[in-house]
């Protein structure tokens, strides 16, 4: 049964990308983006979603978003609704409940549209407003994402690159979502500017109850917004749970080698840092057994043949490794 407490359940998720070769261009592979995925979000919390470039994070946000095609295994529900079982009219009403801020904030807005539009265009598909309030209501939603209503008749090569992942926020909440994927929102910004766009998004939820997946490289940055943790490792969810537990006592080798990378203010202080040995294997031709046993110190033979299964170490914290105590 669905829990009501949960607006985002997700199970065993898996998106195969095919390989296709040969004369007769027949699928000879896949690509293994996401590989068994499982996870819930609370209601009006943030969920950062960490790890290496090529783990699989945006495409397990796209494709719990339904933007990467159908998935190939597992299940999505929001608000206790399976998202692949909806048909063409029930996705589209979804959709506005449903949002994503993409990591660039140039690519992602058209060139030829003044912001206005790329704000509006929307809200006028799927009817948020009625005509006579439209205006207002553009005005209202560009206010509270830090924009001037004189900014509507400007394009987005006129803007900051702040600025512009404010249009961004702005297109997407002007939709009133209850959920917004996060794909590395910040990545691409100045450290100042960072700071401002945490920090608007972290108002924005506390007025409008959101609740985000926030995926990002930055831990600094995962540490101060989000509420739980999820670090995953080609395509899997490696360690998972609130960002207290998480940050205080990382139980995964890749979680503790990841924190030890975390650059420390003090010149003094002594830094334990964690050099993983070898690159990451192909997601194509993925290791048995454990997927981080080439690249972990305490690997065993164990782990070379047996899949790890994801148990909870404590309360809300799971692991998904055989030596973790």
């Amino acid at each position: 049964m669905p829990n009501s407490d949960y607006i985002l359940e997700v199970k065993d998720l898996k998106k195969y990308f095919p390989i296709k070769g040969g004369y007769l261009d027949r699928k000879v592979g896949s690509v293994k983006a996401v590989d068994g995925v499982t996870f819930s979000l609370p209601r009006g919390t943030t969920m950062g979603l960490v790890g290496e470039s090529g783990c699989g994070k945006t495409t397990t946000g796209r494709t719990i978003l339904r933007l990467a095609g159908e998935k190939t295994g597992g299940s999505v529900l929001f608000e206790g609704k399976e998202v692949y079982d909806l048909d063409k009219k029930q996705m589209r009403a979804l959709r506005t409940k449903m949002q994503i801020i993409f990591q660039d904030p140039f690519s992602s807005l058209s060139p030829r549209l003044p912001v206005g539009e790329i704000i509006g265009e929307a809200v006028k598909e799927h009817n948020i407003v009625p005509k006579a309030e439209y205006e207002e209501y553009i005005d209202k939603v560009m206010d509270e994402c830090g924009l001037q209503p004189f900014h509507k008749s400007r394009y987005p090569h006129e803007f900051s690159g702040g600025q512009r992942q404010r249009i961004c926020i702005a297109r997407a909440l002007a939709l009133n979502p209850d959920f917004v994927v996060c794909d590395e929102p910040v990545s691409a910004l100045d450290v100042s500017i960072q700071a401002q766009i945490i920090n608007l998004l972290n108002k924005l939820q506390e007025e409008r109850h959101l609740s985000y997946l926030f995926i990002s490289h930055d831990l600094s940055v995962v540490e101060h917004i989000s509420d739980s943790v999820g670090v995953m490792y080609l395509g899997n969810l490696v360690e998972y749970g609130k960002k207290e537990d998480i940050f205080r006592n990382p139980l995964h080798p890749y979680t503790k080698a990841l924190f030890s990378a975390i650059p420390n203010p003090d010149p003094h202080a002594k830094m334990n840092r964690v050099v993983l040995e070898g690159s990451i294997p192909s997601p194509a031709n993925p290791p048995s057994g454990c997927k981080f046993h080439t690249r972990c110190p305490y690997a065993t033979e164990r782990c070379k043949t047996e899949l790890p299964i994801q148990r909870e170490m404590e309360k809300g914290h799971f692991v998904s490794c055989h030596e973790a105590k």
